[in-house]
């Protein structure tokens, strides 16, 4: 059995990705008994989704690299989605950039990837250039997180803001809403849907249903962290139930390591 160690840099009041990730890399490991996924985490102090309360957090990423660096990671992900959107358009490149410096300099030579990363490599990777997008946030920060996609060259045809700014209660909203939630939106030529552009928000159990009743591909801001985690570590990109992205055909349709039988 290979053992695969990821980090993974967290707001404090984070509940869901320490969650959803971990739930997609077991359910993975039930076809894949080979493998097995421990996971890391060092927090960030935050407790309110606010411009402010973001630039404090982002603040606190080298003691958070430097701590998880103490574990030797096979690979860190950063997973705070709008941490880094609302900071100007790419400056995921400019985070990971920093955490992987703070790694280099604590000895770990694990590679890092970010879930704003992450989301716009899954959405290239499907081919999607326009996508439909559900977060959380108030609406100025949704603005944001939509003008950060579309300067990545995707366009944002239509968003829903839940507009709930307590981080806690991002975490209690019921993932079984984003069934009904995704029909409010003007999908308009739409090649995919971003459920939950936000790691804290709820969203796996309704990938697949969503899926299969929009018929164009869905994901969110996890099952992308989880792809681009996989295909990083040089494996197939596949893992039961999570939608297309994680079907193991999208990474091998883009020369990636195809899915095993």
């Amino acid at each position: 059995m290979r053992d695969y160690h990821v980090g993974m840099i967290v707001p404090s009041s984070n509940l869901t990705m320490e969650t959803e990730l971990p739930r997609m890399l077991a359910s993975r490991e039930s076809v894949r008994p080979e493998e097995r996924f421990i996971f890391h985490s060092s927090r960030m102090r935050m407790r309110h989704v606010t411009p402010e309360e973001l630039r404090s957090m982002n603040a606190q990423t080298v003691r958070a690299a430097t701590e998880l660096a103490d574990a030797q990671p096979d690979i860190v992900a950063s997973a705070c989605l709008v941490a880094i959107m609302a900071q100007g358009p790419k400056h995921h490149c400019t985070a990971e950039t920093e955490i992987t410096s703070a790694l280099r300099d604590a000895k770990s030579n694990a590679p890092v990837v970010s879930s704003a990363g992450a989301l716009l490599t899954a959405a290239r990777d499907l081919g999607a250039r326009r996508v439909a997008i559900v977060t959380p946030y108030m609406k100025p920060l949704t603005q944001l997180v939509a003008d950060y996609i579309e300067d990545s060259g995707i366009e944002v045809v239509d968003t829903l803001s839940l507009e709930v700014s307590d981080n806690l209660a991002v975490a209690r909203l019921d993932p079984a809403d984003l069934k009904e939630h995704w029909r409010k939106l003007t999908l308009r030529n739409a090649d995919a849907i971003v459920l939950s552009a936000c790691v804290q928000m709820p969203s796996l159990s309704s990938i697949e249903p969503v899926e299969m009743e929009a018929g164009i591909p869905v994901l969110s801001a996890a099952t992308a962290t989880a792809y681009t985690i996989l295909d990083t570590l040089g494996l197939d990109t596949f893992v039961p139930h999570s939608g297309h992205l994680l079907s193991g055909k999208v990474a091998a349709n883009r020369g990636g390591k195809p899915p095993e039988n």
